[in-house]
């Protein structure tokens, strides 16, 4: 099954829909690096990043079983365990490490390349086409928010930077096969099925981590597991993977560029830290990069 990201072929009320529920999954997913910032504060990386994915695939269990959802086809698994290994399991762990020693606003460049990351595996793995213009301005808003955010670390690669660029490559890896399924199976069960997919790993190992790893919870850290474990986990992707479905992996996934702005934001306000002087035009690029490759075919 190939992808198609030309809203030649989609109708024109699907395009201006699906943008708005890709919208809605970015605006959920940017507090993500925040939340597990919070997290980390009385929890290990280990356990924030099995625990949430356990509480989200035993929620995700009870979902499809109350809608009786029909199992996933043989063709379907292999989409759906690279959503459980890319999303699931891999974002979040290699995340939960890096923020281990890396800001969540510094984290954010993972996020800001994402999206050409996430369009370059669709075009390898699904044979979707795009015009220059559309590459042009995903090319440009990924360099802008990338020099910013390596302009606000120095630019010192270091052991988090290895963790996020492997976080970077699972997740647009489970974007990209997540988004493919989500035009012939309902979005939410894209993800549904693959926390279920991933619970004999997730649980057996939040046992472990649970044990291994000293945890001192503080209402801030219970928070943001919680806020892990319901909306970046599992009540985000609802909203994204439908959105893909509807406009293609790619076109979807530059809209995540407004994403590091976003969690920037929230760094500040939910964390005290500060954004750099560039903030402001970074924004700007952004946002007409991301209006140009919505428009481009």
């Amino acid at each position: 099954m190939k992808a198609h990201d030309s809203a030649t072929t989609r109708s024109p009320v699907a395009v201006p829909h699906g943008a708005v529920l890709a919208l809605l999954g970015v605006v959920a997913f940017s507090f993500t690096l925040p939340s597990t910032a919070l997290a980390l504060e009385g929890f290990g990386p280990w356990t924030t990043a099995v625990l949430r994915a356990s509480v989200a695939g035993l929620i995700a269990a009870g979902c499809l079983a109350a809608v009786r959802a029909p199992l996933p086809t043989r063709a379907q698994l292999p989409a759906l365990a690279a959503v459980g290994a890319g999303c699931v399991v891999g974002f979040p762990l290699l995340t939960s490490l890096a923020l281990g020693s890396t800001g969540a606003g510094d984290a954010a460049v993972v996020v800001g390349l994402l999206p050409v990351t996430t369009a370059v595996l669709a075009t390898l793995l699904g044979g979707t086409r795009h015009s220059p213009a559309f590459w042009i301005a995903a090319g440009v808003g990924a360099a802008a928010v990338a020099g910013f955010t390596l302009a606000r670390t120095g630019g010192s690669p270091g052991l988090g930077d290895l963790f996020l660029a492997g976080a970077l490559l699972a997740c647009a890896y489970g974007y990209a096969e997540g988004g493919r399924l989500a035009a012939s199976m309902p979005g939410w069960r894209v993800i549904a099925w693959g926390l279920v997919l991933t619970l004999p790993l997730s649980l057996p190992a939040t046992a472990a981590a649970l044990v291994l790893e000293p945890a001192a919870p503080t209402p801030s850290a219970v928070a943001g597991l919680v806020y892990l474990s319901l909306v970046s986990q599992f009540g985000g992707f609802v909203p994204w993977y439908r959105g893909m479905g509807l406009i293609g992996v790619a076109r979807a996934g530059q809209i995540q560029l407004v994403q590091p702005l976003l969690t920037l934001t929230w760094a500040v306000l939910l964390l005290g830290e500060r954004p750099g002087v560039g903030a402001l035009p970074t924004v700007l690029v952004v946002l007409a990069c991301v209006a140009v490759t919505q428009k481009a075919r």
